[in-house]
């Protein structure tokens, strides 16, 4: 049974940049596909990255040029680089894993971590 932990949200003002991290308890070599979902309150959870076996990463529209998925196999992590961020970006985001290469992208992972809240305000 894997588990994830988010890390690295924050207070950032807009135009800030922020990294978060996903630290998986098993190799994630396990992981066919991972990925990074958001929620901001009242909205649903929207899919920001995915990277599938391959190590094809797609992003969301809204992010497209800003963030920058990317895997560490040896440390056994995966980040999100936020780079001019924006107060539509304020939301818990989520690290999301599984076997299969398309439940991530379908929004049905196997695994989730438990968010970190990022916060774009001045």
């Amino acid at each position: 049974q894997a588990q994830l932990v988010e890390s690295g949200g924050g207070l950032v003002r807009p135009g800030g940049s922020l990294r978060l991290s996903c630290a998986s308890s098993v190799s994630i070599f396990e992981f066919n596909s991972m990925g990074w979902y958001r929620q901001a309150p009242g909205k649903e959870r929207e899919l920001v990255a995915v990277t599938t076996v391959g190590g094809r990463t797609s992003y969301s529209d809204s992010v497209k040029g800003r963030f920058t998925m990317s895997r560490d196999n040896a440390k056994k992590m995966v980040y999100l680089q936020m780079n001019n961020l924006k107060p539509e970006d304020t939301a818990v985001y989520y690290c999301a894993a599984d076997a299969s290469s398309g439940r991530v992208l379908l929004g049905f992972a196997e695994y989730w971590g438990h968010g970190t809240q990022v916060t774009v305000s001045s």
